[in-house]
């Protein structure tokens, strides 16, 4: 385990060789929201950089409800069971196993580990533009139909979850890193990821936090050419399927 902070946030790093993942602790006035769970060994960790810093945990926010982000939630939530756990009404579905989709959403599969055994049920369902303490939820579907990322409305750090990655190089979440090609391969719709990215880029934050690689100051240039990469790769491959559909 290693931490890194920055301002209010301090990022928790779980490295085995092959799938580093992080989770995040941000420090309220009350105490601590841990921002998602990690890997289902990574409890212990998390129980202990928040001792370190000398506050409880007070509320578990999951970023979207992929097994890499979930894993220690039962664990955690036995060890502080008065703390709420918050996800968005959308992933409370895949939470909970359910993998079905609504009509107006894209109709590809949902991707990636979706956790089967969850025994914990959230508290609260969030909706865009809901407040927990000082973190803004955005919702920013994509890597998983109910996806939402937290702007800290102090200091403008934005934990994103999946819907960038920072390991291999900055991109939107759909977009592969052959060094890191894990969030890419469970993303769920690459365009709807690009709507979110463009989004995130509007929100202009100081501080880019993902749950995949290192914690990026001053994100903004970097975004905008992740944003216009993503955007020539979907235009490409949409041209790619009109001239395989048209035979010319």
């Amino acid at each position: 385990m290693k931490t890194t902070k920055i301002g209010y946030l301090t990022q928790v790093s779980f490295l085995p060789r092959l799938f580093p993942v992080n989770c995040y602790l941000v420090e309220e006035e009350d105490g601590l929201t841990l921002i998602d769970a990690a890997l289902p060994y990574s409890a212990k960790g998390i129980l202990e950089a928040a001792r370190r810093i000398g506050k409880p945990i007070k509320r578990i926010v999951l970023t979207h409800a992929h097994d890499d982000h979930v894993g220690a939630l039962d664990v955690l939530k036995r060890e502080l069971p008065e703390a709420n756990v918050y996800i968005s009404a959308r992933d409370a579905r895949l939470l909970a196993g359910d993998v079905s989709l609504d009509p107006e959403e894209e109709q590809t599969p949902v991707k990636g580990g979706v956790p089967k055994k969850t025994a914990t049920r959230p508290d609260v369902l969030l909706r865009d533009g809901d407040q927990v303490g000082s973190l803004l939820a955005v919702a920013t579907p994509g890597h998983t139909p109910g996806a939402m990322s937290f702007l800290d409305v102090r200091d403008r750090a934005l934990i994103v979850g999946d819907a960038f990655q920072t390991r291999a190089g900055l991109a939107v979440s759909g977009q592969l890193r052959l060094l890191f090609p894990f969030p890419a391969m469970a993303t769920w719709s690459k365009r709807t990821s690009l709507q979110s990215a463009r989004k995130l880029l509007e929100l202009e934050p100081s501080v880019l936090a993902a749950g995949h690689g290192p914690m990026l100051v001053n994100p903004v240039t970097l975004m905008r050419k992740a944003v216009e990469e993503a955007d020539r790769n979907l235009k490409a491959k949409e041209r790619e399927n009109h001239v395989a559909k048209s035979g010319t």
